[in-house]
């Protein structure tokens, strides 16, 4: 989707509209959710703290996201895709992947059915979305960007060098700024120079990784799209006003553990087993601790006190303060299973 949630904003006051709209809640804590187009122009971004796009775009006009109302725009949007194809790997509330090699429409190309899903949006939900057609997930993520807004690139087989080798590794999924300065320091800059590393080379230098990236340098990306990934994590995270000490968290701990507990009850026939607590500093370092009891939590009371005893094992100075906790779930496995093992070990 372009814009999601700064799109729906426009959409539904038209008074926003041809406007440059910051989603976010004003104040030094916040960050931006989304911005349109218009705020775009004056280097607005998502994910940038909401006093520097202010800074950038001082007649922006800012709107406290309302997170409802855009998922069930994209529940909406979903059932678009669900006429084509059962196969969609939703990445978030405004992206999934669709793999359309066989269709529920018969449609003749990957092509037309793209056309027609954006042609569908646009009547149902009068919302833009720019798609991208090409053999595999990697690529067809790139091509979804190339003509962005209200934008569709396709990328054949036969396209798929001419495409790719130009552009530059910083657009290759995983490869951040550490990684391309990485690179850059071997003298590669462009997907073209990064093909002529030897895999050996790429091995010894990064691992796995290595071998990865030399894989998508030649275009090669092989994951299925995958329906309904299960949950790897469900957490709950708050960013403070103020900054906080370590001995101040707790109501925001068992607050936080509340809604994690309501996450994970959703997760049907699935249950975790190990609870994590995430911590950020005031200087912005991020650290995580994390415990898997022998006897997984049974409630959010004790997903919390698990939580809250983790901040012992923090091992900070004690004067620092947190700017931001988060309380999850992960080690997800199925419930089943955690019942053969309470047979099986008793105690368990």
């Amino acid at each position: 989707m372009d814009a999601f949630y700064a799109s729906v904003e426009q959409r539904d006051a038209p008074e926003l509209r041809g406007k440059p709209v910051v989603v976010a809640w004003r104040g030094a804590r916040s960050v931006v959710c989304a911005a349109s187009y218009e705020a775009r122009t004056f280097g607005v971004r998502s994910a940038m703290p909401a006093v520097r796009a202010e800074r950038l775009c001082p007649q922006a006009i800012f709107v406290p996201p309302d997170f409802s109302r855009y998922k069930a725009v994209s529940r909406q949007i979903r059932e678009i895709f669900a006429r084509h194809t059962d196969l969609i790997e939703p990445l978030s509330l405004d992206e999934a992947y669709l793999d359309v090699t066989t269709t529920k429409t018969g449609l003749g190309s990957a092509t037309a059915t793209a056309e027609a899903i954006r042609a569908a949006i646009r009547d149902e939900t009068l919302l833009t979305a720019s798609a991208g057609v090409a053999p595999n997930k990697f690529l067809a993520k790139i091509a979804s960007d190339h003509r962005k807004p209200d934008g569709l690139f396709v990328v054949r087989p036969h396209q798929v060098d001419a495409f790719l080798l130009p552009l530059r590794v910083g657009r290759l999924p995983g490869v951040g700024k550490v990684m391309e300065a990485r690179l850059a320091e071997l003298g590669v800059e462009t997907v073209a120079q990064l093909r002529t590393l030897p895999l050996a080379e790429m091995e010894q230098r990064f691992g796995r990784w290595g071998r990865r990236l030399h894989e998508l340098s030649l275009g090669i990306d092989e994951r299925p799209v995958q329906p309904e990934r299960p949950s790897v994590q469900v957490s709950a995270e708050d960013t403070f006003e103020h900054d906080l000490s370590l001995d101040a968290l707790e109501p925001h701990i068992r607050r936080l553990a509340e809604k994690t507990w309501s996450g994970h009850l959703r997760e049907t026939g699935r249950v975790a087993r190990t609870v994590v607590l995430k911590l950020k500093t005031a200087q912005f370092q991020t650290l995580t601790r994390s415990l898997t009891p022998a006897v997984r939590p049974a409630s959010a009371g004790e997903l919390a006190d698990i939580a809250c005893a983790l901040r012992a094992r923090v091992d900070l100075p004690a004067g620092t303060r947190y700017r931001l906790v988060g309380v999850g779930l992960s080690g997800f496995i199925d419930a089943d299973d955690e019942a053969t093992q309470a047979d099986l070990f008793p105690g368990y």
